[in-house]
């Protein structure tokens, strides 16, 4: 099973290093062919070239720290509060009826749509920010979450009861380590979501004090139209989903949810 779980993952990566280089050297094609003006579509070397430039500088590297500092923080208090909101709506059927209203409500809502609200009431710091991407993450996490609960056959309930569990080790043992598939899908919908909010975020606060994060410097190369410095920061994004994608959260899926047998 170990072998075949490996073999799965090499497997993917090889998938996914073949398509990357293609979309590369696609790229490259339409950018040597002088369909578009070199200022606006810059080639592979000249936008590596302004890459190691920030990296050298310094500037990309503490600008990502910034915002993988902001993102962790949004995320992990999204995180505990999705279980916690969810865990109570599990156990009372009219705090559940008003978490799925609130679920409703909330989740169609971009988090950017409530920004003038959100300066007026935070400001334009760090707290905002957190504020904005807490609204992105929390609910697609609760609405999985809860959905993993519900579809935990209630034959385990009263199992976990007749063995004398209370409400909360119910949940701790039984409902939450059940409905993991469902977990991790939220949490991966809230990871992308983060992002999102975050750059989306940090374009229009710009820098937070003297300090600014990956979409503070995309939007700093707009503004001195350097096309290359705007790529080498979208392609850090980019290369930051990819790894946490396929080394964090499928790492954590292989030694839970599929050595476990749940997917």
């Amino acid at each position: 099973m170990k072998m075949t779980n490996k073999t799965s993952s090499y497997q993917k990566i090889k998938t996914r290093l073949f398509w990357v280089i293609v979309i590369l050297v696609l790229w490259e094609i339409v950018a040597q062919s002088g369909i578009f003006p070199a200022a606006i579509f810059p080639s592979l070397l000249v936008i590596a070239r302004a890459l190691e430039n920030s990296i050298v500088s310094g500037e990309i590297l503490l600008q990502t720290a910034f915002s993988l500092a902001l993102i962790l923080q949004g995320f992990l208090i999204s995180l505990l509060a999705a279980i916690l909101v969810s865990s109570l709506a599990a156990g009372n059927k009219m705090f559940n009826g008003l978490v799925d209203t609130l679920a409703a409500i909330a989740h169609p809502l971009p988090g950017i749509a409530l920004l003038p609200l959100i300066i007026v009431w935070f400001g334009t710091g760090t707290t905002s920010i957190l504020v904005i991407i807490v609204h992105s993450v929390i609910w697609p996490m609760i609405l999985n979450i809860m959905t993993g609960f519900k579809a935990i056959s209630p034959i385990y309930k009263e199992a976990g009861l007749n063995f004398g569990l209370n409400r909360f080790q119910i949940i701790k043992d039984i409902l939450i380590p059940a409905s993991l598939p469902y977990v991790l899908s939220g949490i991966r919908i809230g990871w992308a979501r983060a992002w999102r909010a975050l750059i989306s975020a940090e374009m229009i606060f710009g820098a937070v004090g003297l300090k600014g994060g990956l979409g503070w410097y995309i939007f700093k190369q707009r503004v001195f139209m350097d096309t290359p410095g705007m790529f080498a920061g979208i392609f850090v994004i980019v290369l930051i989903g990819i790894i946490v994608e396929d080394y964090v959260f499928a790492a954590f899926e292989e030694r839970t949810v599929k050595k476990w047998g749940m997917i």
